[in-house]
């Protein structure tokens, strides 16, 4: 085969694979049908033997004389048949004529065929019993078949050649194959034609999807599609779905971005236009640090917006067991400050030997980001609760505080970027949350808000699955 099955068209693979199959099921069915043909041909010959065994049992010794001096054919049909009949699949072409010898009760030989001298079958010791035999005399095979004719004491025995290749049993398997081979390449050149109509559906489908601009990502529909075809129209349609809802997903992020990023470059540049234009060297001085304020704000927006990306790629990330307690320690090291300068008290409780297999970093992030909002958002003088609990093999991390909270109608669009809740005065990107559902689903956690210190404020619980050697 000049390619494999594997690398070859459906249409050719269906049709190696069907008329194989009918190949192969009309061989063994057309070597059976020649097997039973032949078995039946010879129990046919068996028992015309024993039909002229019987008839010459019935002969008198004179007629019996006269018999083996003359020719007996046994062929069903000579060559022609009768006038008119076509007869060349069945004709007996090859002459077949039948021996015989009869003896006395008391063994004499009463009449026989001459031949059998020749043959040296003159004085064969005679079978015990009556029934049929094969034997070689002359280098040739025979069938023979043995009377015994108990009224009269005498036994007949009948010799006929066996011919292997029967023009009769080579007739009938002719007669049996012929049509067989005449339709094959009529069913192949029929399979042809239906493996192909039936394929058009798939055609039609690679046609649309060729057809396709590159902007048109709405389902593809080919009409009533055959149920092994809806399978994968639906799975390119889910596919275009996916990639359109990506896409828009993306259009989205690069238009808030763009438009987050904005703010803050205003500012530094009207910072920097007011520093450039004072002659006060104190003006001057708050204005450029103002400009280092906005830089900032702008550097930390774009890490925000580079992890966010990292993310949304799945980019596989190298784990290993950590502790949130600890984690959560450097987090509350770096927001110090930031707590201090709002007179909010933080605290840590809970499981400090809870383990959970993570990266280091970005669970850093996902606890700098909640407290982060928690100070930010929190009032003076307020409190906020980092709590780790260890209970049916999760591991929860909490972060709560008993600031203004966030209204009902807000908290499902928390976790969506760049969305800060109404009322908010604090400064932010609305990353936050964003980016800690984010970190939470890359590492199988599940994200729940809800009320926060004394049913004020707002609490954010991340539970993850707990590792595995944890006690």
């Amino acid at each position: 085969m000049p390619a494999s099955i594997h690398g070859a068209s459906i249409r050719h693979r269906l049709m190696l694979l069907v008329l194989t199959s009918i190949a192969l099921i009309w061989g063994i069915a057309l070597f059976s049908s020649y097997r039973q043909a032949t078995r039946e041909v010879s129990e046919w010959e068996e028992a015309r033997l024993a039909e002229l065994a019987q008839i010459l049992a019935l002969l008198d010794e004179r007629n019996l004389t006269t018999l083996a001096n003359a020719r007996i054919d046994v062929r069903e049909e000579e060559k022609g048949g009768e006038p008119g009949a076509n007869n060349s699949d069945d004709d007996d072409s090859l002459p077949r004529d039948a021996l015989f010898q009869v003896r006395s009760a008391n063994g004499d030989v009463l009449a026989g065929s001459p031949q059998l001298r020749a043959l040296q079958a003159w004085d064969l010791p005679v079978p015990p019993a009556s029934g049929a035999q094969s034997m070689t005399l002359g280098g040739q095979a025979w069938h023979t078949f043995t009377l015994r004719d108990t009224a009269l004491g005498h036994v007949v025995r009948v010799f006929e050649p066996a011919n292997t290749r029967s023009d009769l049993v080579s007739g009938v398997a002719s007669r049996i194959a012929r049509p067989t081979l005449l339709a094959l390449p009529v069913l192949a050149l029929l399979v042809w034609f239906s493996i192909g109509w039936s394929l058009v559906p798939l055609k039609v489908l690679s046609g649309a999807i060729r057809a396709r601009d590159i902007n048109r990502l709405e389902p593809v529909d080919i009409g009533r599609a055959p149920t092994e075809v809806r399978p994968l129209v639906d799975a390119i349609n889910l596919v275009l779905s996916r990639l359109r809802n990506s896409i828009e997903r993306e259009r989205a992020f690069t238009a808030d971005a763009a438009h987050e990023l904005k703010t803050p470059l205003a500012a530094i540049k009207v910072q920097a236009q007011v520093a450039l234009a004072e002659p006060n060297t104190a003006l001057q001085r708050v204005a450029m640090e103002r400009v280092v304020q906005g830089v900032d704000r702008s550097a930390r927006l774009a890490e925000q917006l580079l992890l966010l990306a990292r993310l949304d790629v799945h980019e596989k990330l190298s784990t290993v067991p950590l502790r949130p307690s600890a984690v959560a320690k450097d987090a509350l090291l770096a927001n110090e400050r930031n707590a201090r300068q709002k007179n909010i008290h933080v605290t840590l409780t809970g499981d400090m030997r809870a383990e959970i297999n993570a990266e280091p970093v970005l669970i850093g992030i996902l606890l700098d980001n909640l407290l982060d909002n928690a100070i930010k958002y929190g009032h003076t003088g307020g409190n906020v609760e980092v709590a780790v609990q260890h209970e049916d093999g999760q591991v929860q991390l909490t972060v709560r505080d008993d600031g203004p909270g966030v209204a009902p109608g807000d908290l499902t669009r928390l976790t969506h970027r760049f969305f800060r809740a109404t009322g908010n005065q604090a400064t932010g990107s609305g990353l936050g949350l964003s980016i800690v559902a984010r970190i939470a689903e890359h590492f199988g956690a599940s994200l729940h808000l809800g009320a926060g210190i004394g049913e004020r404020g707002l609490a954010v619980k991340v539970s993850f699955p707990a590792y595995a050697g944890t006690d």
